[in-house]
C-alpha cells in the first residue's frame, strides 16, 4: 500500500468513528464547541501517532522476538495509558483553561477504543514502522475531521429552530447517523 492510500484510507474512507464506530463516547462528549473539539482531536492524533510508534516497536522488537504475542493487548493497554499522562500533564501545564474545558474527556482518551484499534489494526495488517506511523497519524486525522465536523454542526444547531424533543442527544445521534452515511459513501474508492 502506498502512504497516500493509507493516509486516505484511514482518515476517510474508514474513519475510526463514522464507519468503524471506534471513539464514539469523546465524539459525542466534547463536540459541544468547536475550539474544544480541535484540541481534542489533536491530542487523540498525537496520541495515536505516537501509540502506533510505540506498539509497532514493542510488537516486533519485544513480544514477536520473546514470542510473547498473548500479552499484545496488555502491553498496548500500557503503552496508550503512560501516552495519555504525557499528554494530560503537557496540557494542564501549557493550557489550563483547555484542560479543564476537556474535562472527563483527556484522561478517557486511555480507554478510547480507536486508539486502541490503531494499535490492533496496524498489527493485523502487517505496516512496516513508517506505514504504522502515517496509519496512526491519519487516524487522528480521521477522528479529528469527525469530532470538529460535528461541533460546527452543533453549534450550529444551537441556534438553529429544532423541536423541543430532538433537542439534545436526539438531534445528536442523528446528525451522527447521517455523517456516518456520508463518510460510508467513500467506501470502495480505494
Amino acid at each position: 500500500m502506498t502512504i497516500f492510500t493509507i493516509f486516505i484510507s484511514a482518515a476517510i474512507i474508514n474513519n475510526y468513528v463514522l464507519v468503524q464506530f471506534l471513539g464514539i463516547c469523546p465524539f459525542v462528549g466534547v463536540s459541544k464547541k468547536l475550539s474544544s473539539s480541535f484540541s481534542m482531536g489533536l491530542a487523540t492524533t498525537f496520541v495515536m501517532t505516537m501509540a502506533a510508534a510505540v506498539t509497532w516497536l514493542i510488537y516486533y522488537f519485544i513480544l514477536v522476538p520473546f514470542n510473547l504475542q498473548f500479552l499484545q493487548i496488555v502491553s498496548f493497554i500500557l503503552v496508550i495509558a503512560s501516552l495519555v499522562q504525557l499528554v494530560e500533564m503537557f496540557i494542564k501545564k501549557m493550557s489550563k483553561p483547555l484542560y479543564d474545558a476537556l474535562g472527563i474527556f483527556l484522561p478517557l482518551i486511555t480507554t478510547n477504543c480507536a486508539i486502541m484499534g490503531v494499535a490492533l489494526f496496524l498489527v493485523m495488517k502487517e505496516y512496516s514502522f513508517i506505514e504504522s506511523i502515517i496509519f496512526g497519524f491519519s487516524a487522528g486525522v480521521g477522528f479529528t475531521l469527525a469530532i470538529v465536523l460535528m461541533a460546527g454542526i452543533r453549534e450550529e444547531l444551537e441556534i438553529a429552530d429544532v423541536p423541543e424533543y430532538f433537542k439534545g442527544a436526539p438531534i445528536t445521534m442523528i446528525v451522527a447517523g447521517c455523517m456516518a452515511l456520508a463518510f460510508m459513501g467513500f467506501a470502495g474508492l480505494i
